[in-house]
């Protein structure tokens, strides 16, 4: 089975970065995709936007919350997931959105500067980190 979209949109909001208790970075941001098409009965133009809620994790989520800002147009890759949770009331909620594996600008009406970041290295506790 295969669960993977991708959407192309504006960003209706500025990403928000928060860290866990771990300290991995997570940031949420919210999409609008516009949808115009022709009723070829009437001739009229008809619009319709969606709205989806987008998480990315780790260097992702960083690189989106220095990079993108609120109307930017973006291309996301991902995979849906769906998730649930109870209300402090006792009500049960669930939500659809996507975890973003690629995120990037739309270059169809703009145009970017890229720019690699440095790759952090882990250190593991058989390689003590060493300050000079």
């Amino acid at each position: 089975m295969s669960n993977t979209v991708t959407i192309t949109g504006n960003l209706t909001r500025e990403p928000e970065i928060r860290y866990t208790k771990e300290g991995q970075a997570t940031a949420q941001l919210g999409v609008a995709v516009n949808r115009r098409w022709q009723d070829r009965s009437t001739q009229e133009w008809t619009e319709s936007t969606s709205f989806f809620d987008v998480v990315c994790w780790r260097d992702l989520a960083e690189n989106v919350a220095l990079s993108l800002s609120k109307g930017m147009r973006v291309v996301v890759a991902g995979r849906l997931e769906q998730r649930s949770w109870e209300t402090e009331e006792g009500e049960h909620r669930s939500k659809v959105e996507i975890t973003a594996d690629e995120i990037g600008p739309s270059l169809r009406f703009a145009t970017a500067d890229v720019r690699r970041t440095e790759r952090r290295q882990e250190v593991s506790e058989s390689e003590p980190e060493v300050s000079l």
